[in-house]
């Protein structure tokens, strides 16, 4: 087919091509909001120049002392002006002076190229590339980016649009002074409020207390700092009770003043305003909202729901959601979406030390455990939907206080997982921290299944770490096993495949120790895996084989089917498809009766492959295309991505070069965010292939050499050897030669005897 053929002129070098999308991200507009007028103005001029002229400043730090109002202020202008962007606005918290762990780059980058129309597993996992496609689909838009509670500009640099008609507004307790040095931004430094303007912050809070004197009002707001989080605190109070005096809640807060003053140093005048507030509002709280007011402040994680919530207070849900409310009303907690929760990090910061103050040490053990035990079980929960089928690790009834969800079906199970993803990591840290070892390593354990679909193996890994530690720590040496099995499995989906060998050794070796039989086949099923990926297929059969006859002895029909399907592509690979195919079809009616997509998928990956191979090219597109649906209905990124290349091959050989260039393209992004650097490399080999037969030779060079570079530097002989065959140069051929000259089966014969007769050509 002629290279005109392709419909619509597919660029597989651009990666994260797609629809024009317009996000509309900013926060709610800030009630309330009064004064800064200069600061606004500043910022409008940034937009236009003295005579009306579009100005190149790209960047604006609002920079200001904690409770200054700079997020109101971003947020204020930002509605203000959001019909000079018309392609959107961009926002995010970056949490950099929250307690936990803040946003970082990378993560805020993937939410941004979400929005922006990249589909998640589309998003390259290189920081440098997804942030390179970052600014080339803003290049030619002119959209709004608010990059909120920066606390460093390696948080904030990656996220900025580049030279363009966007604009970056930054906030920052800190300067950032290098961004006006390197990247041009402007700085707008905020200070309290000056007193009649404070005032009318609290007029306009307090607004259904208009009667209220003056001078009585400035006195609040002098006792408030003049900073505007404060006066927004103070204000709610005052409007939460309209027959109090306002001498008494003056004198209320001018008592707390003078707490603080006897308990701080005097350095920090304003951070000792905002905690009287803090102090002043808090004490006013019911007793059980109060208790849950300081009780979140031991939440593990960046946001929550009430169902953590209520674990964490030990509390039903219904009642939880109501004392939720509470805070959100008083001002002490916010409410980013439908059901979800966080603090400001000063309220954190303050929650949590109020929970060390007031909590006895046991009772926030406790507290902890129930948030936990709510994870643990939760988590447990989705991996019955997740993984169906698999082992579920024995575990303790949770505390009887704590409710775990249940799921009525897999897309609920994956949206939980989604939501709750940021909080895994976090969790487990916190029960390491807390001295919670069985916790540890059982939470790391169950999360390894409940893991969103869409996240990327490499994201597990540090969890899984903790674990094996946790579990060492106790001497559990069935845990250490687990553990180790799932830390190596983790390995090999990002394609680090000698790490993976060694830890299922030590898996094995423990397992052995162990007298568990069945454990010895699931590590030994896993040593042939990691030699089949490395194409020792002698050792990968006889690993399989072993694994199978223990899996059937001991009754284990499940794992047996799949040490059985494992040989079914041991066979293939070694150039015997009359043996795979039979086995391959035996287990594919297997899969379809227990309804189990994912190994089906997989089975009908090889089926195409086999079908492709031995002359049957639509049967082979329809089979790859059927195994890309149940991946997309899986919502899984590490599953599309490996079977998208079967079915570019399918697209390739029945005719449809714009389609198999799409489906390698699409494979290689997902595997560049997911990690795998070997997977990503045969999509580029498989474009390469498929621009070579369009006769666009040097299209199909780059990729075929970058394919063959990242395979020898992965020292994957075998796909170096075919991208060098693919390349056919004289040198290509004799490297391709040397590299398999050690292989004994029919396809490595089958090779040598190609590259031979290419070569007297």
């Amino acid at each position: 087919m002629q290279a005109g053929s392709i419909s619509g002129g597919v660029h597989f070098h651009r990666r994260g091509d797609s629809p024009a999308h317009t996000p509309r991200q900013l926060p709610g507009d800030v009630r309330g909001f009064v004064n800064r007028e200069a600061e606004l103005q500043r910022l409008d001029a940034i937009l236009t120049g003295a005579h009306g002229d579009p100005r190149m400043i790209s960047v604006c730090v609002i920079a200001g002392t904690p409770g200054a109002g700079k997020t109101s202020l971003a947020l204020r202008w930002a509605h203000q002006a959001q019909d000079r962007f018309p392609d959107g606005q961009l926002h995010v918290n970056l949490r950099g002076y929250d307690p936990g762990e803040p946003v970082a780059a990378e993560e805020a980058l993937h939410r941004f190229l979400t929005a922006l129309g990249v589909p998640p597993g589309a998003i390259p996992r290189d920081a440098d590339a997804a942030a390179a496609l970052y600014r080339s689909l803003l290049s030619d838009r002119r959209m709004l980016v608010l990059l909120d509670n920066a606390a460093t500009v390696a948080q904030v640099r990656p996220l900025l649009p580049g030279k363009g008609r966007c604009l970056a507004i930054v906030t920052s307790r800190s300067r950032l002074s290098s961004l006006a040095v390197r990247d041009g931004a402007q700085r707008i430094t905020l200070g309290t409020l000056a007193e009649p303007e404070a005032v009318a912050l609290l007029r306009a809070v307090t607004e259904g207390r208009t009667a209220d004197d003056a001078d009585k009002l400035a006195e609040l707001a002098r006792l408030c700092a003049r900073l505007p989080l404060a006066l927004r605190i103070a204000g709610e109070r005052a409007v939460s009770d309209p027959h109090a005096g306002l001498d008494d809640l003056i004198a209320d807060l001018r008592d707390e003043s003078v707490l603080w003053d006897a308990l701080s140093t005097g350095d920090e005048a304003d951070a000792d305003a905002v905690r009287t507030v803090f102090a002043w509002s808090y004490r006013a709280l019911p007793e059980d909202a109060a208790r849950l007011f300081r009780l979140l402040g031991l939440h593990p994680g960046p946001t929550f729901g009430p169902h953590a919530a209520a674990a964490l207070a030990g509390a039903p849900p219904r009642r939880t959601r109501q004392l939720l409310d509470t805070l959100v009303g008083a001002h002490l907690l916010d409410q980013p979406a439908s059901h979800r929760y966080e603090f400001h990090d000063l309220l954190r910061a303050y929650a949590t030390a109020q929970a060390r103050q007031e909590e006895p040490p046991a009772e926030r053990q406790a507290a902890l455990r129930r948030v936990l035990d709510w994870y643990l079980h939760t988590a447990d929960a989705a991996q019955e939907w997740l993984a169906p089928g698999g082992d579920r690790l024995p575990l303790d009834p949770p505390d009887e206080a704590v409710t775990p969800m249940a799921f009525r079906d897999y897309d609920q199970a994956v949206d939980w997982s989604e939501r709750e993803h940021a909080n895994f990591l976090p969790a487990v840290r916190a029960a390491e921290a807390a001295g919670l070892v069985p916790h540890t390593w059982r939470l790391a354990a169950v999360l390894w299944h409940a893991q969103a679909p869409s996240a990327s193996g490499a994201d597990w890994l540090p969890v899984g770490e903790l674990g094996l530690r946790a579990a060492r720590h106790l001497g559990d040496r069935p845990a250490e096993a687990l553990l180790m099995e799932r830390v190596g499995m983790g390995h090999a989906r990002v394609g680090r495949l000698a790490e993976s060998a060694e830890c299922h050794r030590e898996a094995l070796a423990i397992r052995g120790e162990l007298g568990d039989r069945e454990g010895v086949a699931e590590s030994t099923n896993l040593l042939g895996v990691v030699a089949l990926r490395g194409r020792r297929l002698a050792e990968a059969e006889r690993r399989f084989t072993e694994a199978m006859a223990v899996f059937t002895e001991l009754g284990r029909e499940r794992a047996a089917t799949i040490a059985r399907a494992n040989l079914a592509v041991v066979r293939f690979q070694a150039g015997r498809p009359d043996e795979a195919e039979p086995d391959a079809r035996a287990i594919e009616a297997l899969h379809r009766e227990r309804g189990d997509k994912a190994r089906l998928g997989n089975i009908l990956r090889l089926l195409s492959a086999i079908e492709l191979e031995t002359g049957r090219p639509e049967e082979a597109l329809r089979t790859a295309a059927e195994a890309v649906e149940h991946a997309l209905d899986l919502r899984d990124h590490t599953l599309e991505g490996y079977w998208l290349l079967a079915l570019g091959a399918a697209q390739h050989a029945t005719g449809l070069p714009g389609d198999a260039l799409v489906s390698f393209q699409r494979s290689a992004v997902l595997h560049r965010r997911l990690g795998n650097r070997g997977r990503e490399a045969l999509a580029w080999q498989g474009a390469g292939e498929v621009y070579a037969a369009l006769g666009r030779d040097e299209e199909a060079a780059a990729f075929l050499r970058r394919a063959a570079a990242a395979h020898r530097e992965l020292r994957d002989r075998w796909n170096e050897a075919l991208a060098l065959e693919a390349l056919g140069g004289p040198g290509d051929r004799e490297r391709a030669l040397t590299l398999i000259a050690s292989d004994d089966d029919p396809r490595a014969a089958a090779l040598r005897a190609r590259l031979h007769a290419a070569s007297r050509e």
